[in-house]
């Protein structure tokens, strides 16, 4: 991977800026900014409704980039792909979709996004669900014979993240699905931070279900992605219907189109699936591989460099193999968000403060009541901010 070539792809760069804030939105490069503005300039219409050229050129666009997105994740057929707001969306159209018995069972994890925790509470009070945690250790790595215990004939649906937007630990997925099959379940896959680092194949992880979102794999805000695996979309009722979804309309009733147009009601996000698709092409050129490698030596070099300074407690796995993309740390007796706003102004480096919507995480596992400093890579980070973040961290510990 040319480093030095893909940085020129981010203008926001050239201010001096080092952004370290990147599992809460990565940067979005000009290739992708010029193919959504040659939608709003060559070709502004609506999709799929259209016999006019410019809505037939909209309609072409879209849904090409559905084709990428389905060839990122090898996904069997485009119309496993449907497009949402975000991954939040993707995770409620599947509790509130399924068709539920009251006494099914529902395994989430501790160190779940709330996104992929809160939304399966609130099932459990709506349709008599129960709800199993599992526990991992305090670094965040799960004994797989956990869910063993966790996970019977009961269990409906296994819902786990791919990877930790506070830890950086990397889920054994494809080994959790496993089991989930055996006793018949359904397992989502919340892949808002996995799908960006690393190569992505539901075909090998067998997921049933994965979430992930535009803007944090440098595509744009208000676009996500719901993977559906074929056999199962008919058996997801829409979150929303209306224009778009039907197949036919009479005064008594109506019939829904098939996927995925029957889960995208009304007008989509239609330039930010475009930009989406661009971001998916991108990051093909680059290769998720090198992506992936990249990631992890920065990652390697922070997490080792912050385990250095005295003062500071960083928190996840101990072993780099296991961590990819984030590290989450605190400096004794400084609020995280005094760290941040620390590095903002004596550095330009940008990284994340609080509880990164993991309260649970936080409060019952790490012992973080008022949350962490969270650095997160992507593929323009070099090593030089590293060693530049871990520098202004040892400046900071030295002034208190």
């Amino acid at each position: 991977m040319n480093l030095e070539h893909v940085r020129e792809d981010f203008p926001i760069l050239e201010k001096g800026i080092i952004y370290m804030d990147n599992a809460a939105s990565s940067l979005t490069p000009r290739q992708v900014v010029e193919k959504m503005v040659e939608y709003y300039y060559e070709y502004r219409a609506n999709v799929e409704r259209g016999v006019h050229r410019l809505s037939q050129r909209a309609s072409e666009e879209y849904e090409e980039a559905r084709r990428k997105v389905a060839e990122f994740i090898n996904a069997s057929d485009p119309s496993e792909i449907i497009f949402t707001k975000n991954s939040t969306e993707s995770i409620n159209i599947v509790a509130n979709g399924l068709r539920w018995h009251r006494g099914d069972k529902v395994v989430t994890t501790l160190i779940e996004h709330h996104s992929n925790f809160i939304t399966w509470l609130r099932a459990s009070r709506r349709f008599g669900l129960r709800v199993e945690i599992v526990r991992p250790d305090e670094t965040g790595m799960f004994d797989l014979g956990e869910f063993e215990k966790a996970v019977d004939d009961r269990t409906r649906i296994v819902a786990v993240t791919g990877l930790s937007n506070v830890l950086g630990c990397v889920v054994p997925v494809r080994e959790i699905a496993k089991i989930a099959h055996e006793h018949g379940s359904l397992i989502l896959v919340d892949g808002a931070q996995s799908v960006p680092h690393t190569p992505t194949d539901v075909q090998r992880i067998e997921c049933d279900f994965l979430a992930f979102s535009g803007h944090k794999m440098l595509g744009p805000t208000g676009i996500g992605v719901l993977y559906v695996r074929e056999e199962l979309l008919p058996q997801v009722e829409p979150l929303c219907i209306g224009g778009g979804t039907i197949r036919r309309v009479d005064l008594d009733g109506y019939t829904l189109a098939e996927s995925p147009v029957r889960f995208e009601a009304g007008t989509p996000p239609i330039a930010q699936a475009i930009g989406l698709g661009e971001a998916v092409e991108y990051l093909t050129m680059v290769g998720m591989d090198r992506v992936e490698r990249h990631d992890r030596e920065v990652t390697r070099i922070i997490q080792e460099g912050l385990n250095e300074i005295l003062g500071v407690k960083v928190y996840g796995p101990e072993d780099p193999r296991d961590r990819l993309g984030i590290v989450s740390f605190n400096v004794e007796d400084l609020n995280p968000h005094e760290v941040a706003l620390a590095l903002d102004a004596m550095a330009n480096i940008m990284v994340r403060s609080g509880h990164h919507c993991a309260q649970p995480l936080m409060r019952h596992l790490i012992n973080a009541p008022q949350g962490t400093v969270r650095a997160s890579t992507y593929l323009y980070n070099t090593t030089e901010e590293a060693q530049k973040l871990l520098e202004t961290v040892e400046q900071i510990t030295k002034s208190l």
